[in-house]
């Protein structure tokens, strides 16, 4: 899946993944990543989320990436939130008080690029990558991130064939498979939610479980 895709995306508006309030499953269980308040929570795959809106709220500092300016320009504007802007050979980063959005590709960002990250928080990247992306992503992940981090990873998980994504299914053995060498992971909830998802009812699914997992780096 290449750029091109999600640029063509946020340009036709076509957005149904993103929501108009908070990811219940953060505010229950982001505590579980042990971090305070001051502390920097990375946001991969941020889109223009409203749940960044929440963690800085919760006095955490928050930097989300990337790759559509359509998506991080609607979110400063719609949130009414004053930023500065600057270059990058990566792209540009959008910075305000609390919160900073580095509008790049995320394969292009190095830690060097981030602040030290003690928290991640996913709700829409890995779901938004296809199988074959996404050990490279989970490397590179890692790569970015100090030992020990901790990441609240909320997955959806369905039968792949009834559905083409984004966003894709993403069951706990994948998670498992993905995550095990770098990672500790604990699934923490799991939650029958297709009877509130029209949309994916729509679809036609049969079967819609989002999951929740903890995973902390492994010191190697």
């Amino acid at each position: 899946m290449k750029a091109e895709f999600w640029h063509q995306r946020w340009q036709a508006g076509e957005i149904g993944f993103h929501k108009h309030n908070y990811n219940a499953h953060m505010t229950r269980f982001i505590d579980l990543l042990g971090i305070e308040q001051g502390d920097n929570v990375l946001v991969p795959l941020c889109g223009k989320s409203l749940d960044m809106i929440w963690l800085r709220d919760q006095k955490f500092n928050v930097t989300g990436i990337e790759i559509s300016p359509i998506a991080v320009a609607d979110f400063f504007a719609e949130n009414e939130i004053e930023h500065e802007i600057s270059k990058h050979a990566w792209g540009k980063a959008y910075r305000s008080e609390n919160l900073d959005i580095l509008c790049a590709d995320f394969f292009d960002i190095s830690p060097s690029d981030l602040p030290h990250t003690d928290g991640i928080y996913d709700r829409a990247s890995l779901i938004a990558l296809p199988e074959s992306m996404r050990p490279d992503y989970v490397k590179h992940l890692a790569g970015l991130i100090p030992d020990t981090t901790r990441s609240l990873l909320i997955t959806l998980d369905y039968p792949q064939q009834e559905m083409d994504g984004p966003p894709f299914s993403v069951s706990e053995n994948d998670v498992n498979q993905l995550f095990s060498e770098l990672f500790i992971i604990e699934p923490i909830y799991t939650e029958d939610c297709l009877v509130n998802e029209p949309r994916f009812q729509a679809k036609g699914l049969s079967r819609l479980d989002e999951r929740v997992f903890l995973l902390t780096k492994n010191i190697p």
